[in-house]
């Protein structure tokens, strides 16, 4: 077998798998946002938790951007640390 003919038949080999993925719904649990498994409870639930993580990201860049004194710093993170607990 030379190197064209086992390129081709690399080819052939991968178009029939996805061929019988697609057929088969092998991807519909990794599919788009829009599939069954992107409105589950656990996607909403984690969909939930980037977003409170993305609003404490913004709050420590804005502490640590902030160019006022060190106790006021000390001050705001101890107020965050309250609210949390």
């Amino acid at each position: 077998m030379n190197p064209f003919e086992m390129v081709i038949g690399i080819v052939l080999i991968v178009t029939v798998g996805r061929i019988i993925q697609a057929k088969l719904g092998a991807n519909r649990r990794f599919g788009p946002p829009g599939s069954v498994a992107a409105g589950s409870g656990e996607s909403r639930r984690l969909r939930e938790e980037i977003l409170t993580l993305k609003e404490r990201v913004a709050v420590l860049e804005r502490l640590i951007t902030d160019e006022r004194g060190s106790r006021e710093l000390e001050r705001e993170i101890e107020a965050l640390r309250s609210r949390d607990a």
